[in-house]
């Protein structure tokens, strides 16, 4: 599938703003054999002082802007073409669960995509024992490893309602897990939490989500989101697999890449710090259309 992706990220602020710095992680990825770019430009109102591209330790480009004073909106822009290709469906090679502790020692390496680095507890997913328990409850009887992630990411989509007024951004996941609502980000981060208590390497991906409209209904520009998955390591054969435990399936076509990392915090789409006082509102929409 080859998608046009747009997307607008705007701020305001109570008062003006004397500048600030910000990390912006929003490009889509390049991942050789699932998702290629083309034509990929970002634009920033206003202009910054000064801009840097690089990538950070888990591969996610980020670009650093420096921001004027004077500032009472903030903009930014994001248009791309992305080619993703749809996976061939194929035999369940992952290992069983009991052999979990093998195949992680027989992992050398500490590179990005090491498994050892989504083992421990990170800043935004802690250990929870209530969440502890019902992926232990979740995953009994499961054969192999791939079959215990989906076995979690379908009771999560069972249990968790889908709601975006229920939870912010910086809501604990054991708040979430507790009011059983919640958007992407906290399935993803409960899911992942989960995971890790059973011994299963768990990262968090962000990306975008092509949505697709009801029959006879016209698609509606701005309704696609951010949207966050994770991904489990599943043994040496199957290595890593994706899930999206939001719609309890598989990641596919529909799904665009931007990073992945511990948590939301090492993929978030903005951060830094602006020397601002007072209030300040913002917004952000995605439009992926087909080409």
């Amino acid at each position: 599938m080859r998608y046009r992706l747009h997307l607008e990220i705007r701020y305001s602020f109570g008062h003006v703003a004397a500048g600030g710095r910000q990390l912006l992680r929003v490009l889509p990825a390049l991942v050789p054999g699932r998702q290629q770019v083309a034509q990929c430009r970002l634009a920033t109102t206003p202009v910054p002082l000064e801009e840097r591209r690089f990538r950070d330790f888990f591969g996610t480009e980020a670009i650093e802007i420096v921001l004027p004073g004077g500032l009472t909106d903030l903009l930014v822009e994001m248009t791309a073409e992305v080619a993703r290709t749809e996976a061939v469906p194929a035999p369940d090679i992952s290992a069983p669960p009991e052999a979990m502790a093998a195949e992680l020692a027989a992992v050398a390496s500490l590179a990005p995509d090491s498994p050892y680095h989504f083992l421990s507890p990170s800043p935004r997913v802690p250990e929870v024992p209530q969440i502890a328990q019902f992926a232990r409850e979740a995953a009994a009887g499961a054969a192999t490893l791939a079959e215990a992630v989906a076995r979690l990411g379908q009771a999560l989509n069972r249990t968790i309602a889908f709601d975006p007024r229920a939870t912010e951004v910086d809501t604990p996941i054991a708040q979430a897990f507790r009011l059983r609502r919640g958007v992407c980000q906290d399935m993803a981060q409960i899911m992942i939490s989960g995971l890790r208590s059973q011994g299963i390497p768990a990262a968090y991906v962000a990306g975008y989500l092509r949505t697709r409209p009801p029959p006879g209904r016209p698609r509606l520009v701005g309704a696609d989101a951010m949207h966050a998955w994770v991904r489990a390591w599943c043994g040496h054969a199957a290595g890593w697999i994706d899930y999206d435990p939001t719609n309890a399936c598989r990641v596919n076509g529909d799904h665009v890449e931007v990073g992945f990392g511990r948590d939301y915090g090492d993929v978030a789409p903005v951060t830094g710090s602006l020397r601002l006082e007072g209030g300040q509102s913002g917004s952000h929409s995605v439009d992926i259309a087909e080409i």
